[in-house]
């Protein structure tokens, strides 16, 4: 933009700067700024615009130099390494025109990419340079929302040769693809819309003061019309020259802001020196100045004046002169004379597809032209229906096909006048030469609609009275003067009243369009075989799609039924599609279903199968085949019905017979039918069921099976013996099992079988319970091998085997009698005691017992004798005294004999002493003397017990007990009383049943002194609770009762209170508390794990209370 000059390029002095005006600082920050775009300065919003952009460039194009007619060439590069494709690059010259559109024989754009360094490199190459390429360029790189920008300058400056005077409006020309001036560098883009006025003469015009003057808006208007080409570079320019003057030391009159000449003028920049010993220098854009014809230097006295001859437009430049350290600078503006319209427009009138042609002279070859239709700038742009050709001087605005809409004013505009002319396009008469035909057709043909007119107008078809417009499917054609409508499948909804409207003319061309179609269903969403699948108790929508030109009718049949549009089944007919509705679908629904469509064009039906599907029956009651000792095996048979969904499994339950409460034994699916429940309590009654499982859900359960016990069969019989052999028979003894189990022990098996033989042989066909049993009929001198089994109602057990064969042959054994220890001893009992005395022997064969009582035969109607073969029992129901004696025993094996002795002692309780005398009494003594009792009861006399009664209450109280001798003194008897005696004799059986009491008293006779009774204190027995025996930590078998003991003294008797987890056990049958002689005792009833926890037992009275503690671990048996 230029800044503000001389009005006259001659003059050797100017004025300085108005000093109202403040010039910015060079920051272009300062209060006093002048010069702005829009709202700011030039540079401002250029300023803020890189703030924000991204750095692309790696090298970005520098400003350069070259003579005209040279080449040169700017290059810029950036990195792609994090950019996923090429970035869009722009060149630009000034501020708006973009150069890609110049591309041509003066200027060429290349790019490339070096795929190993990852960079794309731009080029700008200018060939044959001109003056007016000289001026700011700028590079734009942009990639998604990242964006980088960088401008340069570009001077060209004037061969040594001598060139022709150039005329620089020439170059502003309009340069067309593929002509011999295409590349030619055009600011027709910068060119705004404005009404500028022929002028013949047009006075002498200061730009500088014109802009320093003018709005912002108005740069570009004045920018044109007085000639100046580099707006943006001369905007800078003028903000530098804004800068405050500073007073020079060296410099009494330094140079103007700015000096203004005509293209081919002389201009004249005088400074004025303080010093003329001074050095001085002038420079170009800062490049120094050496005289030639072109730069005259002058001096006058302390003047220095440079002289500038035949100014061109690279002339245009910042200049300044330098004087030792300081300087001084100024701007140079050359401008182009204006370009007059010399001969303008006419008036055209024509018609519709007409070729138009609107042409004018100006005073300049390849002059910069603009053209303008009511006021609006035309574009000069290849797609445009507007041409513009220039020939020489003439300019011409060409329009092929003129348009109604082409009518308007259309105006030329130069640098120096301006020209408008009106142009009329007006209608020819239209005549319908071929018309529309009604067309019936069939759903998916082609409708074909054509019409030719007389003119070749565009227009418009219609549908119902809705404009159609062109799409993949409707095909718009349009040549000469025949328009046709094309539809390559017709569809329902083409069918209508069409019609075609020219454009411009009120007339249209009308026809109508049927489209029939037959009915048809579409079961393309169904599955195999149109099979729909519902789950019983939901409600089923099925939808069936319909096609058909009239709409068809519907009809839904089951069977010989037809399904109305009402009820629990029914249908729903809709234009495109129809419905079968069931709203609680049901096993008996399932089956086919059949759909008919009719119209007027045919007919379509199906058959849909509907596939009800619900949860599967219950499975069958499930047998128990084999029951252990904490397992089962069950079986059951699959469920009659499936539900319609193949069975996926199995689910079991069990509970005790006795409770309500099912727990589930697998939470995956069992595949069989067949399973074996485990982890069971022995002994305890269960019952099973069986769920069926599909897709669908899980059936109903079962019926419980039959109930069943867990049991176990016990072990093998122990101890397995051969207790005795005859010629015919082996008797064989054991014990019993050591574990039995809960299902008890009905009895055993005897087996045997002969060496060498596999076959057993039951010995015994019914179970005994005996552990002795003896095997018959065996043949003599043979050998047999023998094994026991226990059984219960589990079955058998593992059998018990003797180690070695055994031979059936008596053996003789001597006698032997097995007297016990305690009989080898004298063997007492009392008198009514039972007397039962078993002594084994031994002999064989057929031993003989006798018995004798002190070498006489025994009476068998007093004592029992029982002799068995290998032992003797003797049993006395009631002894009495006289069965008291030595009992000989003996046994006889044929001449082999063995003897024992048995001294058998009935005892009694002894009589009473026979006499008790008072032998003497002194002070508070008295001595008794008596005569052992009569009868001793058959036993030592192992004491005395001798008692004394008060006379006067006669209440007796012992006084010596367990006493030996036969005479006795009693101490401490209160003086003044009158005593009685009496004495118990004692043997092993206990006291005498009476005793024997003196005739006479004994009478403590006072002796003068009275007597004080001592005073004694009641002794306090309470006490506060105390645990004697503390709980004990217990671990405890599930199913098995457990106690927990402890011990506490008190006085009171203190509260028993036993707690689990600090909890009070109040009422629960499971536990039982007792409590005896301050031993208390808590019973836990069959606990399980839930029972494990901390258990307390406190204890309470008004003294104070006290508690222990102890952990109970209930073990679950594995």
């Amino acid at each position: 933009m230029p800044e503000p000059t001389k009005k006259d390029e001659t003059e050797t002095e100017s004025a300085p700067p108005p000093p109202e005006q403040k010039t910015p600082q060079e920051d272009g920050t300062g209060k006093g700024k002048v010069w702005s775009l829009g709202e700011g300065a030039p540079e401002e919003t250029e300023k803020r615009d890189d703030s924000q952009r991204s750095t692309l460039f790696v090298e970005k194009p520098q400003s350069g130099s070259v003579s005209v007619g040279g080449n040169i060439t700017f290059i810029a590069k950036v990195e792609a390494k994090d950019l996923l494709r090429k970035p869009n690059v722009k060149w630009f010259k000034g501020k708006w025109m973009d150069l890609a559109s110049k591309a041509g024989k003066h200027l060429q754009l290349k790019e490339s990419f070096e795929r190993h360094t990852k960079i794309h490199t731009f080029e700008m190459h200018i060939i044959q340079a001109k003056e007016n390429y000289a001026g700011n360029y700028r590079c734009e790189v942009s990639y998604k929302d990242k964006f980088d920008s960088c401008s340069f300058d570009l001077e060209v400056t004037e061969s040594s040769q001598a060139t022709p005077s150039i005329d620089i409006r020439s170059a502003f020309k309009r340069s067309g693809d593929g002509q011999d001036d295409a590349g030619e560098l055009d600011f027709s883009g910068l060119l705004k819309r404005r009404e500028v006025k022929q002028q013949e003469e047009e006075p002498e015009v200061d730009v500088w003061e014109l802009l320093k003057n003018a709005n912002p808006s108005e740069y570009e208007k004045i920018a044109f019309q007085y000639g100046i080409t580099d707006l943006r570079g001369m905007l800078k320019r003028l903000k530098r020259m804004r800068r405050e003057v500073k007073k020079s030391a060296a410099f009494a009159k330094g140079l103007d802001p700015a000096y203004q000449v005509d293209k081919g003028g002389k201009v004249r920049f005088m400074v004025e020196l303080a010093d003329p010993t001074v050095e001085l220098k002038w420079y170009k854009n800062g490049q120094e100045i050496r005289p030639s014809a072109k730069y005259i230097f002058e001096h006058k006295g302390n003047q220095r004046i440079l002289f500038i001859n035949n100014c061109t437009m690279t002339d245009d430049a910042r200049y300044y002169v330098t004087a030792g350290d300081e300087k001084c600078s100024t701007e140079l503006f050359v401008r182009d004379p204006p370009i007059l319209v010399t001969k303008g427009l006419e008036d055209t009138s024509t018609y519709v597809g007409e070729r138009v042609e609107l042409s004018c002279e100006v005073s300049e070859d390849d002059a910069n032209v603009k053209w303008f239709r009511n006021g609006v700038e035309l574009p000069n742009d290849p797609k445009s229906r507007y041409r513009i050709k220039v020939e020489g001087k003439k300019h011409t605005l060409i329009i092929e096909e003129a348009a109604k809409n082409d009518s308007a004013t259309y105006s030329v505009m130069t640098t120096g006048g301006q020209s408008e002319a009106k142009l009329s396009v007006d209608l020819r008469p239209l005549k319908i030469s071929l018309a529309l035909e009604d067309q019936t057709v069939r759903l998916g043909q082609e409708i074909h609609l054509k019409c030719e007119i007389s003119e070749n107008v565009e227009g418009k078809w219609y549908k119902n009275g809705q404009v159609v417009e062109a799409s993949d499917r409707v095909k718009l054609y349009h040549k000469g003067r025949i328009h046709r409508f094309v539809i390559a499948s017709a569809a329902v909804d083409d069918e209508g009243e069409y019609m075609f409207v020219p454009d411009a003319y009120n007339i249209n061309i009308p026809c109508k369009v049927r489209v029939v179609d037959p009915p048809k269903l579409h079961l393309d969403g169904l599955g195999e075989n149109n099979t729909v699948t519902v789950v019983a108790g939901s409600k089923l929508r099925l939808e069936i799609p319909i096609t058909g030109e009239p709409t068809p009718k519907v009809m839904w049949g089951k069977g010989d039924k037809w399904i109305t549009d009402s009820g629990r089944i029914r249908a729903e007919t809709y234009p495109d599609s129809s419905c079968l509705v069931i709203d609680t679908a049901e096993r008996e629904d399932s089956g086919p279903f059949r759909i008919t469509l009719k119209n007027e064009a045919g007919e379509d039906s199906a058959l849909i199968n509907i596939k009800v599907v619900d949860v599967p029956d219950p499975p069958q009651s499930p047998n128990v085949t084999e029951v252990g000792e904490d397992w089962c095996v069950m079986t059951w048979e699959p469920p009659a019905n499936d539900g319609g969904s193949p069975i996926l499994g199995y689910f079991i339950e069990r509970k005790k017979k006795q409770s309500s409460r099912w727990m589930r034994l697998n939470f995956e699916l069992c595949k069989e039918t067949t399973f074996e429940p485990k982890k069971m309590i022995e002994g305890v009654a269960y019952e099973v069921r069986v769920f069926a499982v599909n897709a669908i859900g899980i059936s109903k359960p079962s019926m419980p099976s039959k109930s069943f016990v867990p049991l176990a069969v016990t072990s093998p019989p122990t101890l397995l013996a051969v207790d005795s052999v005859t010629d015919t028979s082996v008797t064989m003894k054991w014990r019993p099992p050591d574990h039995i189990g809960a299902a008890g022990l009905d009895g055993y098996v005897v087996e045997y079988c002969f060496e060498g033989t596999d076959e057993w042989i039951v010995a015994n066909p019914e179970l005994t319970d005996k552990t002795k049993f003896t095997i018959n009929g065996l043949p003599t001198g043979s050998k047999i091998l023998v094994r026991v089994k226990a059984v219960n109602a589990a079955g058998e057990s593992e059998p018990r085997y003797h180690p070695q064969p055994i031979l059936v042959k008596e053996v003789i054994e001597p006698p032997k009698i097995r007297l016990p220890r305690h009989l080898k001893q004298t063997y007492t009992r009392r008198v009514g005691e039972t007397v039962n005395l078993v002594i084994p022997f031994q002999g064989r064969p057929r031993a003989k017992v006798s018995w004798q009582k002190n070498g006489s035969p025994i009476d068998k109607n007093q004592i029992n004798i029982r002799n068995t073969e290998n032992d003797t029992i003797i049993f006395i129901r009631k002894a009495e005294r006289g069965h008291s004696g030595e009992y000989d025993m003996k046994v006889e094996v044929e001449n082999l004999e063995d003897k024992a002795t048995i001294d058998i002692q009935i005892v009694d309780r002894p009589g009473p002493p026979e006499v008790v005398t008072i032998e003497d009494v002194w002070g508070e003594n008295v001595n008794l003397s008596w005569k052992p009792p009569k009868d001793d009861g058959n036993a030592a006399i192992t004491g005395y017990t001798i008692q004394k009664a008060d006379k006067k209450s006669m209440e007796w109280f012992t006084v010596i007990e367990h006493y030996h001798r036969t005479s006795a003194t009693i101490n401490e008897l209160v003086i003044g009383n009158e005593y009685y005696f009496r004495v118990f004799a004692e043997n092993m059986c206990g006291l005498s049943e009476d005793a024997t009491m003196t005739k006479e008293s004994a009478l403590i006779a006072k002796d003068g002194k009275v007597y004080k009774y001592p005073v004694y204190d009641d002794f306090d027995f309470s006490e506060r609770p105390l645990f004697t025996q503390p709980l004990v930590n217990t671990f405890a078998v599930a199913g098995y009762n457990a106690t927990l003991n402890c011990s506490v003294r008190g006085n009171p008797k203190p509260k028993i209170t036993w707690l689990k987890n600090k909890v009070a056990i109040m009422n629960d049958p499971r536990y039982r508390m007792f409590s005896n002689q301050g031993v208390c005792t808590l019973e836990i009833r069959k606990p399980s794990p839930y029972d494990g926890g901390t258990y307390t037992c406190r204890a309470v009275n008004g003294l104070g209370e006290a508690e222990v503690d102890c952990k109970l671990e209930v073990k679950v048996t594995q």
